[in-house]
Order: C-alpha cells, then structure tokens, then sequence
C-alpha cells in the first residue's frame, strides 16, 4: 500500500528537523517494504511575507486527499504572533476536524528528567486533548477597545458532540492502550459550572460503557501539582482544549524537553486526514546552525507511522531512536547534544 503524506517545513528550524525525519521515513519505508511518496507544501512566514498568502483554500482542499499531514514548525519573527499559528495550525485542526490532539507523555532511557528521583518506570503516560472547541473557536469580541472602558470577551465553546466524541475517543484509547486501564479527566468543576459540568456528566455517562476502565477525576490545577509529584499515577488524561494546551507543555518538560516531545492532530473518523508535528517551535535564533534536535520531529514521524497502520515500522523506529538516546547524545537541548542536527538522523537511520 502506498501512503501520500503533505510536508510542511515551516519556519525556522522547522526544515531542518524534518529533513531528518524523511531521512528516517525514506530508510524505513526501505527496510519494511511499503510506499510513502511526500508533498512538499512552502507555508510559512517566507510565503506569507512575500506573497501576504497564509493558508489558501486551494492548498486546504488538496490535503483532504493525503493519507496524512506532517508538519516541522510554525513561527516567524517578522510575522505578528499568532498570524500564522491561527490562520495555518487552527484553521487546519478545525477545518480538517481533527478533533484530538494525542500526546505520549515518555521519559527515554538516557534522557534526564528535571523530577528528581523519577526515571522511564514512573513517567509514561498520555494526554487526549480535545482540539476544536473550548476557548480556541475565537468567539466573543471586545468593546470600546483602547478606551479605559475596554471590555474584552473571550467564549468557551462546548458542544455535547464534541465532548462526547473526544471522550469516547479517550476511552477507546485507553483500552487499546492496554496498560493500568485507568482515565483521567481534568477538569474545574467547582468554579466552570457549565462547561466542567458537561464534561463531568458525560465522562461518567460514557463511563459505564466501559466496564473495564477505572475512572478518575482531578481538578486541573491540582494535575499539574500530581504530574510533577507523583506522573507514575496516570496512564492516560483527558481534558480540553485550554487546559489540554497548558497540561501538554507540563508533560514535555518533565520528559525531557522539547527536543524530544511530539504529538499528533488526530482525525480518528474513516477517511479522516491527520497531521504530526514535533511540540517545539520553530527556534528562529538556530536556524541554519545545524543544532536543532530532531528527536522530536523524528518521534512525530513514528506516531504518523503508528497511526497509518505501519507499526512494525513505529516499532523499529522507536528502538533505533533509544539507541541513540542512550548511547550518544549528551544532551536534548540544541547545541547540546554532542551532534549536528544532521548526524543525529544519521545514527537514528544507522540503528533501524
């Protein structure tokens, strides 16, 4: 079977990483024996500063017909902050309607944890986040603006369709997932009154529809306290899209950092179009310097592999890249590795 797969460099340092990530997806596909053809698509900050194009419809119809999208980085620092982010990353996620964001929360042998006293045993877990509703739809407005009567509304949007769906999808997961079986939802329900309390009712509704998951409820704020003490306690974390964002960020950090953490976009539905990318940004001071870590980018393209279907592909990419890890990086972040940018998918391309 052959997959096609839209590319999108990016800015900054975004190129550069998945360069290493399609030197890793091209000797996989080798060694497993399975098509993979890749599109190139130049958005970005270059593009929109020279043609004022951000994302065209045209270019967003033509990824409906990819298998799946794979993604470096968003972020230029002539463009105003969030310009690109909204009208590339959000406009994306929500016209594709990929409607989880999946994070493996996974500390690596040879990899430092700023948690003292944890190592890989007590931190592996996964965040379902939900990823087209709540305060990121960008509805609400302001009023008398630049006035000292300013009023500024933002509205968390939260249907019971999309609560429903990123659930289910959560304890699906969960069970396919097959280790402490157990769910967490992170909420605020003793001050979001609507919003929490919807999640609640039907967590706990979906809930006896799976017998087999132990259920569990934590207050968001208290989570970021638990996941720093205590991360062996989760197996996997459901929450929405704000609290998703924050809590996502939290569990990069204690795996190690950006250079290593990845998620995915997910359209679970038949047909559904899904995009990868590394959780870093696009690092504009190491463009070019051939510093970056690809770890990440390289891990996104292991969860684009596992998602197609091609898991022994996932598998012997993981294996190489715990390799390198182990025995040749002195560092995660850029600049510390003892390697270039390049020689990092080298050895990960040299262990599969």
């Amino acid at each position: 079977m052959g997959y096609q797969i839209a590319v999108i460099p990016g800015d900054g340092t975004g190129p550069e990483v998945v360069r290493e990530g399609l030197k890793v997806l091209k000797a996989v596909r080798e060694k497993e024996n399975f098509k993979m053809d890749f599109t190139p698509y130049d958005l970005g900050g270059d593009r929109y500063l020279k043609t004022g194009e951000i994302l065209p419809d045209s270019v967003l119809a033509e990824f409906r017909k990819f298998h799946a999208i794979y993604l470096g980085a968003i972020g230029h620092p002539d463009v105003k902050p969030g310009l690109l982010e909204q009208g590339i990353l959000l406009r994306t996620r929500f016209t594709l309607d990929q409607y989880i964001n999946l994070r493996p929360v996974k500390l690596y042998p040879g990899v430092d944890s700023p948690l003292k006293d944890k190592g890989p045993e007590h931190i592996y877990f996964v965040i379902v986040r939900e990823n087209t509703e709540g305060l990121y739809t960008g509805a609400g407005g302001v009023l008398k603006r630049g006035t000292p009567d300013e009023v500024a509304v933002q509205e968390s949007i939260n249907t019971r369709k999309g609560v429903e769906r990123c659930l289910r999808y959560a304890f699906q997961f969960c069970m396919k997932r097959n280790k402490a079986r157990k769910l967490t939802m992170a909420a605020k329900t003793n001050v979001l009154n609507y919003a929490s309390d919807l999640w609640m009712r039907v967590f706990q509704e979906t809930a006896k529809e799976y017998p087999q998951v132990k259920t569990d409820y934590s207050h968001i704020d208290a989570l970021c306290m638990w996941m720093v003490k205590n991360p062996e306690w989760y197996d996997v974390i459901v929450t929405d899209n704000l609290f998703g964002d924050i809590v996502t960020d939290l569990g990069a950090i204690i795996q190690g950092g950006l250079g290593i953490a990845a998620g995915g976009n997910i359209n679970p539905d038949p047909g559904g179009v899904s995009m990868f990318e590394p959780m870093g940004g696009s690092a504009p001071k190491y463009t070019g310097k051939n510093v970056i870590n690809p770890m990440a980018a390289i891990s996104a393209a292991m969860m684009m592999l596992e998602h197609l279907g091609e898991k022994k592909a996932a598998e012997r990419v993981e294996k190489a890249m715990m390799q390198v890890l182990a025995k040749h990086l002195k560092g995660m972040a850029a600049g510390e590795m003892g390697h270039t940018t390049s020689e990092v998918g080298d050895l990960v391309v040299k262990y599969l």
